[in-house]
């Protein structure tokens, strides 16, 4: 009995115990709901760390975007008209050179030659025809005193004809033989850049040559090639035909820097079929020269202008809602019709009022009624900045470490690895410190011994 006794105490105290952790447990449950109730915005004190921007009424850009490709306006392959030696290059490869400007110079030798003949035989010719009017002009005073037949006079008259004629070919031999020879100074066709050159010094040159002897391509001003959707051809030629000029933006592959800013020019006369859209051309003036042909682009068309629209910054949108701080510094989902893109913002059509706060950093925390607290974002992308520079740094360390030291630190545990590099810093600013300080002004110089007596 004894025993039982003993038994049944045992089991009250077991069920006793039971009971108070299960009480306990109870207990603790609705705290850790409260507790964790603010992290997924709930309506708990404490309140989420957001980002917030500004609604406001602004002009924005309807832009259509698309992938272009630069040409230059015209290129000329640079040859010679004239067969001949090379006898000179006057340029350099990438010149840019203006139009009429001297490139290359061929033997002109035998072209003076040619033209020295043709010359020649046409002051012979000029001489004879000299010789032939007077005989002309003594003839027709003779036949006046009828002192000589007519016939005479016609043939010595046909004759001047005939020298006229000879003349006039003459002076077309010394004409051509002029152009020939000036072919041998090589000039630039057009204005722009020179490419690589093409012949060398003592090559024999001559028209059949396929590269020539250098390339030249107009690079200001320039033109992009791109395409449009047929959907905006209506409204670009309703803007072209009031007069509008339409602007262009050139951004580079990244769509980071923004390149040449120019207007939009001629349309191509067909659709393509296989894409639905429209070739166009924009022209810019590319005075800098950084843009060159055949280069890759995006394109940014302005077709049209919304003039003060209401707009949000473009992260402050989430499945067309965004989130109002309200006075209290709680928030609450507005729905809204989302417009057009322009920059890091976009036009919308809602309940917003002008001025009042969007969140733009910190959505996926919040719900309607959650409290928030406004952080500055700039201050918040100073601080990731900092942690980035103190990694570099970090990095910089280890990289300039001596094997030796890799090696002992690769033994060590956490905590002694950051002692350790923690000393080598301090290390290093105290010696960086040290070197930068002023060099102490020098010792004076003992007094000389008083002077013996």
């Amino acid at each position: 009995m004894r025993l039982g006794w003993v038994a049944a105490v045992a089991a009250v105290a077991l069920l006793a115990a039971g009971g108070a952790w299960w009480w306990q447990q109870r207990g603790a449950a609705p705290a850790q709901g409260q507790a964790a109730g603010p992290r997924f915005g709930g309506g708990g004190a404490q309140a989420q760390p957001v980002s917030v921007g500004r609604v406001e009424r602004r002009d924005m850009r309807v832009m259509v975007s698309a992938i272009g490709t630069l040409q230059s306006r015209a290129t000329a392959v640079v040859r010679t008209k004239v067969s001949g030696e090379l006898k000179a290059l006057h340029f350099n490869e990438g010149d840019e050179v203006k139009a009429g400007q001297l490139l290359a110079q061929i033997d002109p030798r035998s072209y003076q030659a040619a033209f020295d003949q043709a010359q020649g035989t046409l002051m012979r010719d000029q001489a004879l025809l000299r010789n032939a009017r007077l005989d002309l002009q003594r003839y027709q005073e003779l036949k006046s005193q009828d002192s000589i037949a007519s016939q005479q006079v016609d043939t010595q008259a046909a004759l001047v004809r005939q020298y006229e004629g000879t003349v006039a070919a003459d002076q077309a031999q010394v004409d051509a033989a002029r152009l020939q020879l000036s072919y041998t100074r090589v000039t630039a066709p057009i204005a722009g850049r020179l490419g690589l050159r093409q012949a060398d010094l003592g090559n024999v040159v001559n028209p059949a040559d396929a590269n020539g002897i250098v390339t030249i391509t107009q690079l200001r001003p320039i033109d992009a090639v791109f395409s449009v959707p047929q959907a905006q051809l209506d409204r670009i030629r309703e803007r072209q035909a009031g007069g509008a000029e339409l602007p262009v933006e050139l951004w580079d592959r990244e769509q980071r820097q923004l390149l040449a800013r120019g207007r939009l020019g001629a349309l191509d006369n067909a659709i393509d079929l296989t894409t639905d859209t429209l070739k166009v051309k924009a022209a810019f003036a590319n005075a800098d020269g950084r843009l060159f042909p055949n280069q890759f682009v995006n394109v940014r068309l302005q077709v049209d202008l919304l003039k003060d629209t209401l707009t949000v910054p473009a992260a402050a949108v989430q499945n067309n809602y965004v989130y109002l701080v309200q006075d209290d510094g709680t928030v609450t989902q507005r729905r809204l019709r989302v417009g057009v893109a322009d920059g890091d913002r976009v036009s919308v059509e809602g309940d917003l009022p002008e001025g009042a706060q969007v969140v733009t950093d910190g959505l996926d925390r919040l719900r309607e009624g959650a409290r928030v607290m406004v952080i500055d974002a700039q201050a918040a992308a100073k601080a990731d900045q900092a942690v980035q520079d103190a990694g570099q740094r970090r990095a910089q360390m280890l990289r300039n470490l001596t094997p030796e030291q890799r090696e002992k630190l690769s033994k060590m545990t956490a905590d002694e690895r950051r002692a350790f590099l923690r000393g080598l810093r301090a290390q290093r600013e105290g010696a960086a410190s040290t070197a930068s300080a002023p060099a102490s002004a020098p010792a004076p110089a003992a007094s000389p011994p008083p002077a013996a007596r």
